[in-house]
């Protein structure tokens, strides 16, 4: 049975810590109109002294006195926990963690969690265990974190969809300060789906597959590096774009495309930034670090180096501006936003064509790079492109997922805390010399910590590419990768059906509004035998469903996929060994955009937001879910500061208060996307707001 929560608050970690500003009750009356799935919720049925189907639990190192109390909101009794000293860790009552008293629940549904509080402290949270049926009682999530009050108050969260594999949850209010809490009259309850029979879908292949347009139009450059602007314009960088002869020439290129009106607006490239780093800062910028500064001479004496320059790219002028040098060249860096706005930097080739094994760091305050004595390093080589995802503690996990060959030594996984320097294997990736140019993302949502890593290959080599794929819950104690299902087989350029060996790298996955991933592109080999295939990944099964509708374009090497504020994908890029370059457009509309109206926000009361806040909306039609993603900086199969951030909700109608998490780890500050979506994963236009 679990019983505690052994690590720290909402504070430092976030989980889905959120910030309730006005909670109405109201909502508590709405809820209670439901089932209520509560054993006991008003605390009247007493056996000893204690609550039936209630006990009071917790962690650390604190004093505390915990029972009945008189003070009741209705009946006669009611919840008590006060902590009178605190070192460390929580007190709080559950519902007992047994079939008999914890509510039973079903994967895939919402529930709203109501109870009525009165706290002295404001460290008071409501948090949830849920029990899953091969590993037993874990600790689910954070829900709500509620202001203090003197008097009875009610609050009203709604859970993230439960994950697969749950059939019980239990959930309490807890404490984590000095201070006393009082609770009574809980409840859970289904958030109910919309029971009207659905409109009949209007396009028979879209409805299933989704389909795909390519545009009649090319890119002006060859689409090495796609970054989606806070504008809703695309950043598509291609520096000499892998073409030797524009290298000799000093014709270097970088467009802006505008996919409303089509447009492409040239911008002036300063130096060679193929194959450089790139990331969002938190005014909506983007920071370019090194690039190429060599192609291979003929005879073999010299080959790839990277560059020390650094740019950041400002979209309010389209326009490069010179930052200060980095202190190593690079050549295929990472590029990994932190939680306090800064960015790290590792790995690529160095201006002599070495690894490089210098940490570079820029501070986002300072608006520099910070020299190497100003940062702590290990002078470890991290491979290239290697993708560091930020974890919710503020280390980084080191998916495995590079480019160009073998994987490093040891389990070719490790989490790196770039404070101390301390690095970490993390065991269970398969194959992981073969994980070139395969992909990694941060499942939906951001909260969970879990991590896919799809595909590869090896370019040296030049293996089949593989089908695997594996998954990481790094809220574990000690995490391990698990072998997920394989990724589905497509078809060949020719059309005939793939045998079952084979798989691809060059691979794209993204993350979109209804919370799956869409997985598309790739190639069997190094830049040849592009594969058709494409799929959708659902977290809350890590189940694949084949047969998404897929790019006529080839996709291999430098190509990319991202999501636009429409909810569309686009695709670009295909570089193969013949040395030509595929500018073609391609745009996919998922499944969801062909199963009625798209639900919209009509109102957005600020677009500037704080960590911890409420925020306030209005929408059209009943929503069942909304979440900030972060625009595209991709590259390589690359983008590791992808993410999809929940959103709990507290709904009255069409009015909504979004509970934003205080956690910066969990969504770096920046521009952020705003999707609502209603009960058939139908998104909204997406709204931008700017977190900070």
């Amino acid at each position: 049975m679990t019983r505690s929560r052994p690590q720290s608050r909402l504070a430092a970690l976030g989980g889905l810590a959120v910030l309730v500003t006005a909670l109405v009750p109201a909502l508590a009356t709405q809820a209670a109109a439901e089932e209520n799935l509560v054993r006991n919720p008003g605390v009247e049925n007493v056996d000893n002294g204690a609550a039936d189907c209630w006990e009071d639990v917790g962690w650390g190192d604190n004093r505390y006195s915990a029972g009945l109390s008189s003070q009741a909101h209705g009946g006669s009794n009611a919840l008590r926990v006060s902590l009178t000293e605190r070192t460390s860790g929580d007190r709080k009552f559950l519902q007992r963690q047994n079939a008999t008293c914890a509510p039973k629940v079903t994967a895939g549904h919402q529930y709203d969690l109501s109870v009525w509080y009165m706290t002295t402290t404001p460290n008071t949270v409501v948090t949830a265990f849920r029990h899953d049926v091969e590993k037993g009682w874990q600790y689910w999530t954070d829900l709500a974190t509620l202001p203090v009050s003197d008097t009875y108050r009610a609050a009203v969260v709604r859970t993230p969809a439960v994950p697969a594999g749950t059939d019980h949850i239990a959930w309490g209010v807890a404490i984590y300060g000095p201070g006393e809490l009082v609770t009574d009259d809980y409840s859970t309850t289904e958030v109910r789906k919309d029971r009207k029979k659905p409109q009949p879908c209007s396009a028979e292949q879209g409805c299933a597959q989704g389909s795909w347009e390519v545009a009649s139009y090319r890119a002006p450059v060859r689409g090495i590096h796609s970054v989606l602007l806070h504008t809703g314009k695309v950043l598509l960088i291609a520096g000499s774009g892998n073409d030797p002869s524009a290298f000799a020439a000093g014709s270097f290129s970088t467009t802006v495309y505008d996919p409303a009106t089509h447009e492409f607006t040239p911008v002036d490239t300063p130096e060679d930034l193929f194959c450089a780093g790139h990331t969002q800062l938190p005014d909506g910028r983007v920071l370019v670090m090194g690039g190429n500064g060599a192609y291979p001479t003929e005879d073999g004496s010299r080959g790839y180096t990277g560059l020390r320059s650094s740019y950041v790219f400002d979209p309010k002028t389209n326009a490069y501006q010179r930052v200060n040098n980095l202190n190593d060249g690079h050549w295929y860096p990472s590029a990994t936003a932190l939680g306090n706005g800064d960015v790290l930097s590792l790995g690529g080739l160095n201006e002599r064509g070495d690894g490089s094994v210098t940490v570079e760091h820029y501070s986002h305050e300072q608006g520099r790079w910070l020299g190497t004595g100003e940062i702590r390093q290990n002078w470890k080589f991290w491979g290239l492109y290697p993708a560091m995802i930020l974890m919710q503690d503020g280390r980084l996990f080191y998916t495995g997922s590079h480019v160009f060959g073998n994987g490093l030594p040891g389990t070719g996984a490790s989490i790196y805390d770039h404070r101390s320097g301390e690095v970490h294997d993390v065991p269970g990736l398969q194959d992981k010399d073969n994980r070139d140019q395969s992909m990694s993302v941060l499942l939906p949502p951001a909260q969970d910590q879990r991590v896919l890593t799809l595909g590869g290959g090896n370019i040296y080599s030049n293996v089949d590419a593989n089908r695997h794929t594996d998954i990481i819950d790094l809220k574990q104690a000690n995490p391990r990768y698990e072998p997920g299902p394989r990724i589905p087989l497509g078809h060949n350029a020719d059309g005939s059906p793939q045998q079952d060996h084979q798989g691809k790298m060059y691979i794209s996955a993204v993350l979109l509004p209804d919370g799956k991933v869409f997985e598309t592109g790739g190639a069997l080999h190094n830049r040849a035998d592009e594969v058709f295939e494409a799929s959708m990944f659902d977290p809350l099964t890590n189940t694949f469903t084949p047969g998404m509708a897929t790019d006529p374009v080839p996709r291999g090497y430098h190509s990319s996929a991202f999501l636009l504020p429409d909810g569309r994908v686009m695709a670009v890029g295909n570089n193969p060994g013949d040395g030509s370059f595929d500018q073609r457009l391609s745009f996919y509309s998922p499944p969801y955009l062909f199963q009625g109206p798209r639900p919209r926000i009509t109102e957005l009361a600020s677009q500037e937001w704080r960590y911890g806040s409420t925020q306030h909306i209005t929408v059209d039609q009943q929503v069942s879910r909304a979440a900030l993603i972060r625009p595209a900086a991709v590259t390589h199969s690359s983008d590791p500061n992808q993410r999809y951030v929940a959103l709990p909700m507290t709904v009255r109608g069409n009015e909504i208060d979004l509970n934003v998490t205080s956690n910066p780890n969990l969504a770096p500050p920046g521009w952020y996307m705003l999707f609502v979506t209603n009960d058939k994963g139908v998104p909204s236009v997406a709204k931008w707001v700017h977190l900070t």
